[in-house]
């Protein structure tokens, strides 16, 4: 392993928190023998290319600091290749470092922890969903992921809450969530489990998770496991918005799996089909559905 080291760090995540928090990550990993390269972008297409560039240059392991869009980011240039990663979570959701048990928002913890990973070899393979379909190509790989794609409501609510300017911060989410429950109405979806047959359905919601949660801790798809080779297909159905009400703060416990309208699968590659849903994985927009999912066992190696 190259002991260099690449700090790959999102300066605006968590109100400013990701630049602080790459100080203490960096003394940790001197403190520990490794040298250490700090990637910063102009923007996330030219972050991504300094980060691949880095990869191919040989880098030994890459510290993604921010939140789950640098984490997504650095997905894109590590699936596939021997290069571990690890994380510093200091954004605002940290869905992928809550679903693989890394410290959220301590980044003097979590930056010693990845140097003890990597002198000690500490590192765990896990799978990661690779998408294709409208909007979502990174070349001929796809758009990967590591926690929950979504589609249905919460990914309506997602859209009117990126169209929106005012308020500010998870206000604006709250807003558009009231907004879009108003108008409100179960959508018509095709769904394809592995090769089985299609399954059509009216659903509020549908997540394909290889993590558990999103939003910030929601665990919409509370047993998924990130090494079983396998998503957790979480089917919402025709819900009313009375029941909508009732069922959607049970998320956050992952109780909600056991109402009768939820609906839980297992698959390797799972396809969505539903007119007018734009799908969403790791918090960032993908495109309109249709979208196909394969889950990519042993994908990234993660250090832990």
């Amino acid at each position: 392993m190259s002991a260099e080291i690449t700090l790959f760090v999102n300066p605006t995540a968590g109100s400013g928190r990701a630049a602080h928090a790459a100080q203490p990550a960096a003394s940790a990993l001197r403190e520990a023998g490794f040298s250490v390269r700090t990637v910063v972008g102009g923007d996330a297409p030219d972050a991504l290319a300094r980060l691949r560039t880095a990869v191919r240059e040989g880098t030994g392991a890459v510290i993604a600091v921010g939140g789950d869009g640098m984490v997504s980011l650095a997905l894109q240039a590590l699936a596939g290749t021997l290069v571990p990663l690890g994380v510093v979570a200091v954004g605002t959701g940290n869905d992928f470092a809550r679903a693989m048990g890394l410290p959220v928002r301590e980044p003097a913890r979590a930056g010693r922890l990845a140097a003890e990973a990597l002198k000690e070899g500490r590192v765990r393979e896990i799978d990661l969903g690779r998408v294709a379909g409208a909007g979502t190509g990174d070349g001929a790989a796809g758009t990967w992921y590591g926690t929950v794609l979504c589609s249905g409501f919460d990914s309506r609510v997602n859209d009117r809450g990126n169209r929106m300017r005012l308020p500010i911060g998870r206000f604006k989410y709250d807003l558009a969530m009231a907004l879009e429950l108003a108008a409100f109405r179960p959508f018509p979806y095709r769904i394809t489990l592995d090769d089985g047959p299609v399954l059509e359905t009216e659903a509020t919601l549908v997540a394909v998770g290889n993590g558990s949660s999103y939003g910030g801790g929601m665990r919409i798809c509370a047993d998924a496991v990130p090494d079983d080779g396998l998503f957790d297909v979480i089917v919402v159905g025709d819900c009313s918005r009375t029941t909508l009400l009732k069922v959607f703060p049970r998320v956050y416990k992952g109780t909600h799996l056991a109402h009768p309208k939820v609906t839980v699968h297992r698959a390797a590659k799972v396809t969505l089909e539903a007119a007018g849903i734009t799908a969403y994985a790791d918090g960032e927009p993908l495109g309109p559905l249709p979208v196909s999912a394969s889950c990519v066992p042993a994908a990234l190696r993660l250090l832990t």
